[in-house]
């Protein structure tokens, strides 16, 4: 990062902070500081509700994931569209005419106070653990550009996050979401062009596209009906459906985004227009990691994209032979790049024998590669049992900082940042609304004035914000954090959008029968996510339409023991 990298880097985040403060100033009571007096337009709504899903692990993971893995995981998105049309048509109109703070309060009007303090921990379980890796994400960013051990990055941003957090409210996120999201969109514009512009001169858009697809990348659609295929249009359709339906309708961090709208028709606007863009923001980001992979096919990649895991063997008693292992990676790279060359004549030329010998080639050497990748992860575990192996999350980040002119580095962290900032400052605020309403104002004090609550929430913002920190500590265990995020949400989103169809729209269940279903569900999802039974998003309809069926035969083995007691 250059100086005016840093420039850049600082008057963004300055500027989008001083904007939210600004505007959260007056701030009197809890309605102000956890739903925003409910006065926000529908396109504030809308660009909050986007703000909040796309957080810094979009933007760092999602192209890592198409450059190793292809455009497959846009399918995931498939549900969301339809779910945003239901949720308008039930959830909106019911949540406002009730006038509440969290969707945890209409289950108790509907069932009982077990269920909804049930569904509550639920989510507080969830989008806690969720929070900390999003929390994460960024500090990945500094641990690579600072060269300084990721946990000291964790502590940094986790502190600057909360304390914006806890000071602004839902207001202050909302309106700073608005402008955080017309950055990132520009930003993302500015960012594919310029990997294109990186390509070589005779290579436009099309052959790129050309190139990662005769590599298996540009798979972006599979009509194959595999439980055991993480991404298929099937997945995304039903399993990403009922995943969205549960996250937008009953997730308070989504839920109080939309109750912020100034009317049922502002909610359902912004909702809508969440439905409209995100599938294809989320294809343009994917597109993006591929064009990456294009670009690394004319210029040699780094074997491991994860710098402070290499810069450890560099220094290490393997140097040598990680040093032998980079020489035989520069080789096949060189290899690959001529056979890139023989693929683009034969497009050129529409020469089909041509253009599959090319494939054939470039697919030996691609597995040969991998080999060589293999052994140095093998060579990191052996110089340090504790290395992270995956560096899905570093690719990205690295392609950026090594070929991006000075200032547009700047913008890029800077959006990754905000992103971060916009989705955690939701979650956090979310987890305070909720444990605030839920169980702090409907049980340990029921009778307090509105500065006691608006006291209560901030304390709890902090709290929870300090928690969500010591969880972010952990987060470089899982993996690929998108879809670590996306698995953690399937293993508690179905039941608890089970439990809130049944309220909704299944009158003869009542509120231990839904209790109990919900407790046996949960059991029964986590116990087929253990044994690898179906891929995660299956989990969301066996978690929804378990606690249904459950719910009603428990409901009437109730009913029949009532009966015979009479």
């Amino acid at each position: 990062m250059s100086t005016l990298d840093w420039l850049v880097l600082f008057l963004t985040l300055f500027l989008i902070v001083a904007y939210g403060v600004y505007k959260s100033r007056d701030i009197k009571n809890i309605d102000g500081y956890l739903l925003g007096n409910r006065s926000l337009p529908w396109y504030n709504v809308g660009f909050s509700v986007m703000a909040t899903q796309a957080s810094a692990i979009t933007f760092l993971s999602a192209p890592g994931l198409a450059y190793s893995s292809g455009m497959s995981f846009v399918q995931f998105y498939f549900g969301l569209p339809l779910a945003m049309i239901v949720l308008c048509i039930t959830f909106v109109p019911i949540f406002h005419k009730l006038k509440v703070f969290t969707a945890y309060e209409f289950l108790e009007k509907r069932f009982d106070v077990n269920t909804r303090v049930l569904t509550a921990l639920l989510f507080l379980i969830q989008r806690g653990i969720s929070t900390g890796i999003t929390i994460f994400a960024p500090s990945i960013i500094l641990s690579t550009i600072l060269h300084i051990d990721v946990t000291y990055t964790t502590l940094v941003i986790g502190s600057v996050v909360v304390l914006y957090t806890v000071y602004g409210g839902t207001k202050a996120v909302s309106f700073t979401q608005l402008l955080q999201m017309g950055i990132i969109f520009a930003a993302l514009l500015l960012a594919g062009v310029m990997v294109i512009q990186l390509l070589p001169q005779e290579i436009g858009f099309s052959e790129a596209l050309h190139i990662a697809g005769k590599s298996g990348k540009a798979n972006a659609i599979d009509f194959n009906f595999d439980l055991n295929n993480q991404y298929t249009v099937w997945t995304g359709l039903i399993g990403g459906f009922f995943l969205q339906l549960s996250y937008f309708g009953t997730d308070q961090s989504q839920v109080g985004r939309y109750l912020t709208g100034s009317s049922v028709r502002d909610s359902r606007l912004g909702l809508l227009m969440n439905g409209l863009l995100k599938v294809p923001m989320q294809f343009a980001i994917l597109l993006i990691g591929i064009l990456v992979f294009a670009y690394y096919q004319y210029n040699t990649p780094p074997l491991f994209f994860n710098e402070l895991e290499t810069n450890k063997l560099q220094n290490s008693e393997y140097r040598a032979e990680y040093e032998s292992i980079l020489q035989s990676h520069q080789k096949v790279s060189t290899d690959k790049t001529a056979i890139i060359n023989d693929l683009t004549d034969g497009l050129h030329s529409n020469d089909d024998a041509k253009v599959d010998k090319a494939r054939e080639q470039l697919a030996t050497l691609n597995a040969e590669d991998k080999v060589l990748r293999d052994q140095v992860i093998d060579l990191m575990v052996k110089n340090d049992e504790k290395a992270d192996t995956n560096d899905n999350n570093y690719i990205f980040l690295s392609f950026v900082t090594s070929t991006f002119p000075k200032g547009l580095v700047g913008l890029l962290i800077a959006v990754i940042f905000l992103a971060s900032m916009g989705a955690t400052a939701s979650a956090i605020n979310s987890l305070a609304s909720t444990t605030v309403i839920d169980i702090y104002k409907r049980f340990v004090n029921k009778q307090a004035n509105d500065q006691q609550y608006l006291n209560a929430s901030r304390l709890f913002t902090l709290i929870w914000g300090i928690l969500t920190i010591i969880i972010a500590l952990f987060a470089s265990k899982l993996g690929n954090l998108l879809e670590a995020v996306n698995i953690l949400g399937s293993l508690f989103y179905g039941t608890i959008l089970g439990i809130f169809l049944v309220a909704f729209y299944v009158k003869a269940i009542g509120g231990k029968a839904v209790f109990y279903a919900a407790l046996i569900t949960e059991v029964i999802i986590f116990t087929l996510w253990n044994q690898d039974v179906m891929a995660f998003l299956w989990l969301n309809l066996v978690g929804c339409v378990g606690v249904i069926a459950i719910g009603y035969l428990l409901q009437m083995v109730y009913f029949q023991k009532q009966k015979s007691t009479h």
